[in-house]
């Protein structure tokens, strides 16, 4: 009977045991297929399918002609896998793992140009990691930089000429990727803009249109068998990636090799702070050319140092290249008169605050409008502006003409300026409105200044600047979009326009005695038309800095029918020479160089009218050259009958009645009018020169012929001597002067 009931209980407890696993068994399948199937579909998917990216190919930048700026290829990128893969007993499964850091640092770090601190760091530093990255320098290493690792890691025999079979830099593994590169380096730098070791769009053109650039990666999935291969038709989807589209600029590079080689020259010889140039065509707003000072290698990204596009973000006073909207407006509301009269040397209509000089500080006397736009006189264009025009016309112009406002042009970073001395004026302050017509108290950009002057250059039309002028189809070739020329204003008549192109011709046509500023920009062939600009420099409180100055010149040629516009800007130069000496010294030779070779590579006609002038030129140099005469030891009347015969202006120093010296020497070559300066033996009845406003050239000639020493400070015009005007002297003095560049040229 016992038997039977533990029969019967083991029969009941195994008849449980089989109902209770077929219970479990039941309960994991309604598990596995009903809540659990998402995570294991998805297991046993990523088991027999594959999902590959496809790489697209970035598009490339051309320049106006189809000259390559910027294009994809191939580069290598490294590795490092610091612990092994372990197999099912928890051992290593192939020694392919980096055993020796010390060693594979020290080997990369002279193929890399990286210090073995860093590598070795990036090796070591991170403990839990399987899988390390090497830095930036190890994302686009060269075909060079790769068999340098390959030599490394699978060594030659020098007997046997065979490699080695055995991985001797164990770890480091090399997979092929795309690499931008930059086939002029750092031609058009800032333009370009790069791509850093993320492949990320960093300045210029490359990250204004990353969007249509960099284009869209492909995807192909597949199925495969337990052993990876692709079974037969076992592909479910496949997306082609896209190329990225091409972008032509509207650069032109050879013009922009010139303007590279004339900013190198410079860069060598006086090493400036920055400089900025752009050549544009005025008619369309097309910029074909724009470089700046300091610039950079797009290859060689880690060392850039500047990442402004200063022709499009610097905003600063632009000095007297300003002048140029203020004449422009002048003549437009009819109140400038070329033959009209006004008196040069100061100008204030306010009770406090200083007066605004010209740069000879005493002036010219009663000078003509004509003379004083060619002198560049600050007087002039505060009379028309402060007195004639008003704020609320200068407003008016200086908006229509484009500042405060960005252009927008196809650039990323551009600055906008500041007008709120003229849009909303102090009261009690009305200098700070008057100074900005000689283009101080205002900011802009180089390329609002291109835009400005374009508009008197093609006629009266403000064109919007534009760097890009088409996109295409990577592979067909065909326009996707053409940028074609816009106008986005009329701030002045042609009449307007024309006749302020006719007055900056004379600023640089004009004569020595006319006092033109703009001299030094002659070109051979062509005529030119443009304007001189000294500005101001502030430090990080906004007082100004005493010797620091930002030159610029603007000008287009020929000036019938301009071609091209050149603005050059230069910040702060080392040099030792006045201020008013820059200009000719560094600033005309890299205009010069730039328009010249450019329009004659654009196989500009030579200009009949420059050619004609030319001509005049030389037939005067030949016939009017005049000889001075000698006039020491001669009396003080036959001195000034010398002088007259000669057509000479004679000024007497001291009270005596025989000449002892002269400037100019005897014999020297001069032109007509030239001022002979003569000395009489009565030196004791000297008396002390006003040199305020005078140059140190004038200084040194006095002092010369007055036997006396000069000491001076600072650079520019005499703004302090020692000696009063009109103090007796005995000849025994020492001259002290400071000099100063008081003006706005």
């Amino acid at each position: 009977m016992k038997m039977k009931q533990r029969m019967k209980s083991r029969g009941v407890f195994v008849g449980f045991c089989i109902l209770l696993g077929f219970f479990l068994l039941i309960s994991r399948l309604w598990w596995v297929q009903i809540v659990d199937d998402d995570r294991l579909m998805k297991m046993g998917e990523a088991q027999w399918s594959s999902t590959t990216t496809l790489d697209q190919k970035r598009g490339t930048i051309y320049d106006r002609n189809g000259i390559a700026l910027a294009y994809d290829g191939p580069a290598y990128k490294i590795e490092a896998q610091v612990k092994p893969n372990l197999n099912a007993k928890g051992e290593p499964d192939s020694d392919d793992y980096v055993q020796d850091p010390v060693m594979t640092a020290q080997k990369l770090s002279a193929v890399m140009n990286v210090p073995y601190e860093k590598l070795l760091n990036r090796l070591t530093g991170n403990p839990n990691a399987k899988w390390v990255e090497l830095g930036p320098e190890a994302g686009k290493l060269t075909l060079d930089q790769k068999n340098k690792i390959l030599d490394i890691q699978y060594p030659m025999n020098p007997d046997t000429g065979a490699r080695a079979k055995k991985n001797q830099m164990p770890g480091i593994k090399i997979s092929e990727v795309s690499n931008r590169f930059y086939p002029k380096g750092k031609y058009a730098a800032h333009v370009l803009g790069f791509l850093d070791y993320k492949n990320d769009a960093v300045m210029g053109i490359e990250k204004q249109y990353d969007p249509k650039l960099k284009g869209k990666p492909g995807r192909l999935e597949t199925i495969k068998d337990g052993a990876g291969y692709q079974l037969p038709d076992g592909e479910v989807d496949f997306q082609p990636a896209v190329d990225g589209q091409n972008i032509t600029l509207t650069i032109d590079h050879q013009i922009q090799s010139y303007v590279e080689q004339a900013l190198d020259r410079v860069n060598a010889d006086f090493k400036p702070k920055g400089m900025t140039v752009i050549v544009a065509d005025p008619h369309t707003g097309e910029v074909l050319a724009m470089s700046n000072r300091p610039h950079h290698d797009p290859n060689d990204y880690r060392n850039i140092e500047n990442y402004s596009n200063y022709a499009v973000s610097y905003t600063f006073e632009p000095g007297s290249t300003f002048k140029i909207i203020t004449l422009a407006a002048s003549i437009e509301e009819g109140v400038f008169a070329r033959n009209k009269h006004f008196e040069s040397g100061s100008f204030k209509r306010w009770k406090s605050g200083p007066a605004i000089y010209d740069h000879r500080r005493e002036g010219w006397g009663p000078i003509s409008y004509l003379n004083g736009v060619q002198r560049s006189s600050n007087v002039l264009f505060a009379i028309l502006g402060y007195d004639k025009l008003g704020q609320e016309k200068m407003a008016h112009y200086f908006d229509a003409f484009g500042f405060g406002k960005k252009t927008n042009i196809q650039l990323p970073g551009e600055g906008v300026g500041n007008l709120r001395n003229v849009t909303n004026p102090n009261k009690f302050s009305p200098r700070d409105l008057a100074v900005t017509t000689i283009g101080q108290g205002v900011t802009v950009t180089p390329i609002q200044q291109v835009a400005a002057v374009s508009a008197i250059a093609n006629g009266g039309k403000l064109m919007q600047p534009m760097i890009v002028k088409e996109i295409t189809d990577p592979h067909s070739g065909k326009v996707l979009e053409r940028i074609e020329p816009k106008e986005v204003g009329r701030p002045i008549s042609e009449a307007t326009a024309k006749e302020t192109r006719e007055i900056l011709q004379t600023v640089v046509d004009g004569t020595y005695k006319e006092g033109a500023t703009g001299r030094s920009f002659k070109l051979d062939h062509y005529s030119v038309a443009g304007k001189t600009g000294t500005a101001q420099k502030y430090n990080d409180k906004g007082k100004i800095v005493d010797g620091k100055y930002i030159y610029s010149f603007i000008g287009f040629a020929p000036v019938e029918n301009p071609r091209l516009l050149v603005y050059v800007v230069v910040d702060d130069p080392a040099v030792n020479i006045p201020s008013y000496e820059v200009g000719s010294t560094i600033i005309a030779p890299i205009f010069k160089s730039v328009m010249q070779q450019s329009l004659q590579y654009l196989q500009e006609t030579p200009d009949l009218n420059a050619l004609r002038k030319e001509a005049e030129v030389v037939e005067q140099s030949e016939v009017k050259q005049i000889t001075a005469p000698e006039l020491i030891n001669l009396t003080t009347e036959q001195a000034k009958s010398r002088a007259k015969e000669a057509g000479l202006e004679l000024e007497v120093m001291g009270s005596g009645q025989k000449i002892v010296n002269q400037v100019p020497a005897a014999f020297e070559k001069v032109g007509p009018g030239t001022k002979l300066v003569v000395v009489t033996d009565g030196a004791k009845a000297f008396k002390m020169p006003d040199f305020k406003g005078k140059s140190m050239r004038e200084v040194l000639e006095y002092s010369h012929l007055m036997g006396m020493a000069v000491n001076a400070t600072g650079t520019g015009y005499v703004v302090e001597q020692n000696i009063e005007p009109g103090k007796a002297l005995t000849g025994k003095e020492s001259i002290q002067v400071k000099l100063s560049p008081q003006y706005q040229q």
